[in-house]
């Protein structure tokens, strides 16, 4: 139990260093917006520089494939149109419980709008339970807890696709317009640690799973609430940097050894949506960029990830695309256009997403009568000595 009259005393230092960071935040917008103008004038020789020494930066910088100035309003959404999306959840294994097993919950929703039909909202479950289920990621020392949320990944990706082209080509053909949607990036930075053996399994099952979705003309796109990501803003340390080139292995590679800030790093731990949120207006996108994160190298052209960030009224996010949507504006605009309407329905986050993450989750009485319908089968099996550990067993029930 958390003791909140101990914690009131910490309460006024707290409260002071969030007014010193408040303040230390607005004087670092401000230095990259005066960059920000400056990488404006100066964007063909920063894209040339890029095209130069990016393999030789110590950070990862996206490339911008429209003008920084680019201000686009998106349009209204086809009154016509479904979205489909795909979240997932699990039930992480335990040798505490009744058996060692884990199961993936992922919730699917289909929404249709100006089409007089009914909505899908429902999950399904999978249990995993047999040897090379839980033991196989150990021979590549990746631990089950972690494997499974890889799993999870695929699952999501796969069923997606499946939802959407099993809607959109049935016995006759649909032609309204369509969104695939999922929640996070589609850049699986955790793939990079992996060996190539795994992070085969994780990628290939992804990338069949969107080109399906693309051979069907279905937009993906993934929306990123409260984004992190530093990848645009990062084009504004070449603008700062202050060597005639930008060779961080040259001049920086001590700062790096030393744990230190290098000369660029005027704004740092400045976000890219913290730039974005004082230059968009609701309702506007900002230039498409395209990602040159190390683990697209991995993937397919078509697939290779493009994103700009859209301002929904209440908050900057990032939008991800594959980069053959790019290459189709009038589809990219449509399915923007279609991810500001689920913003506006879902009052700041979509509506597709928010549901699909609701049936999806798995909450504690859905964990009971999991293990208890575990139970009732192992005990029909046969077997008699069936329970959870005495730790568990005591956790769940004070004597005090």
């Amino acid at each position: 139990m958390l003791d909140l009259t101990k914690l009131a005393g910490q309460m006024p230092a707290l409260g002071q260093h969030f007014r010193q960071e408040a303040t230390a935040g607005h004087q670092r917008l401000e230095r990259a917006q005066e960059l920000f103008f400056q990488a404006q004038q100066h964007q063909t020789h920063l894209l040339n520089t890029l095209t130069e020494w990016g393999d030789r930066l110590f950070f990862a910088v996206a490339r911008p494939l429209e003008p920084l100035d680019t201000r686009v309003v998106i349009g209204e959404a086809p009154v016509n149109h479904s979205v489909f999306a795909t979240d997932g959840s699990q039930i992480a294994p335990s040798h505490h419980e009744i058996a060692y097993c884990y199961l993936l919950n992922i919730g699917r929703v289909m929404l249709h709008y100006g089409q007089n039909l009914h909505p899908l909202l429902d999950s399904v479950p999978e249990v995993y339970f047999r040897p090379e289920d839980l033991y196989a990621s150990r021979r590549w020392g990746i631990r089950t807890e972690e494997w499974l949320g890889h799993r999870r990944t695929v699952l999501e990706a796969e069923r997606l696709a499946a939802l959407a082209c099993r809607w959109v080509s049935p016995p006759g053909p649909h032609s309204d317009p369509n969104l695939a949607m999922v929640d996070g990036s589609l850049i699986y930075w955790f793939l990079e640690s992996l060996p190539q053996e795994a992070r085969n399994q994780i990628l290939d099952p992804i990338l069949a799973a969107w080109e399906t979705l693309r051979q069907a003309r279905i937009p993906l796109v993934s929306y990123i609430s409260a984004p992190r990501s530093v990848e645009s803003i990062n084009l504004l340390r070449l603008q700062a940097c202050p060597h005639e080139s930008p060779n961080c292995v040259s001049h920086c590679e001590g700062c790096q050894a030393e744990e230190r800030k290098t000369p660029c790093q005027i704004f740092d731990p400045l976000r890219d949506s913290s730039l974005w949120q004082g230059i968009l207006s609701p309702g506007q996108r900002g230039p498409i960029w395209s990602s040159n994160a190390r683990i697209l190298e991995a993937y397919a052209p078509a697939m290779r990830v493009c994103f700009c960030y859209v301002h929904g009224g209440s908050e900057v996010a990032r939008v991800e695309f594959p980069a053959w949507l790019v290459e189709d504006s009038e589809l990219l605009n449509q399915s923007l256009a279609i991810v500001l309407s689920q913003i506006e329905k879902g009052f700041g986050y979509p509506v597709a997403l928010a549901e699909a993450h609701n049936q999806a989750v798995v909450r504690g009485g859905d964990r009971r009568r999991f293990f208890a319908l575990l139970e009732q089968q192992l005990v029909k099996t046969g077997l008699r000595s069936v329970g959870p550990s005495y730790k568990e067993a005591r956790k769940r029930n004070t004597v005090v």
